[in-house]
């Protein structure tokens, strides 16, 4: 076995895994959040849900879930409830792209990014924290 394949098979390759795809989950939340007040501003996204079916409140929920559990994620908190809780806002999220084709790059976005995402969160939730998680720091 060479140097390289010690590396990837040793035991702490899952636990880097798990914070490479925490960290990237996390920051795309972040984003998403963040981008309903600084980009689409609240009462636009609110807008944007009542087209798509939903009851506008239901941004602001959405909107939180996605600040704190992008920030719980990069942390490391609860990291699998936090990745099952966010299911949910992506299923409401898929619901919204299906009909718009698979290629999210189509018009209106199809379904295949939110789907891989779902995918990933389910995958963390199965993998847990991860390397550098605060809540692996706080056992020592």
């Amino acid at each position: 076995m060479n140097r390289i394949d010690t590396i990837l098979t040793a035991p702490r390759s899952t636990d880097l895994a798990a914070l490479l795809l925490r960290l990237g989950l996390g920051a795309v939340f972040l984003a998403h959040a963040l981008a309903k007040p600084l980009v689409f501003t609240l009462p636009g996204t609110v807008a944007f849900f009542a087209a798509s079916g939903f009851p506008g409140w239901t941004a602001y929920p959405v909107f939180l879930a996605e600040l704190l559990g992008g920030a719980a994620l990069l942390a490391g908190l609860r990291t699998r409830v936090v990745a099952l809780a966010l299911l949910p806002v992506m299923a409401g999220a898929l619901l919204v792209h299906l009909p718009n084709g698979w290629m999210f790059s189509g018009q209106g976005g199809g379904w295949e990014y939110v789907a891989f995402l779902m995918i990933g969160l389910g995958a963390q939730a199965l993998l847990g924290d991860g390397a550098f998680a605060v809540r692996r720091l706080q056992r020592g």
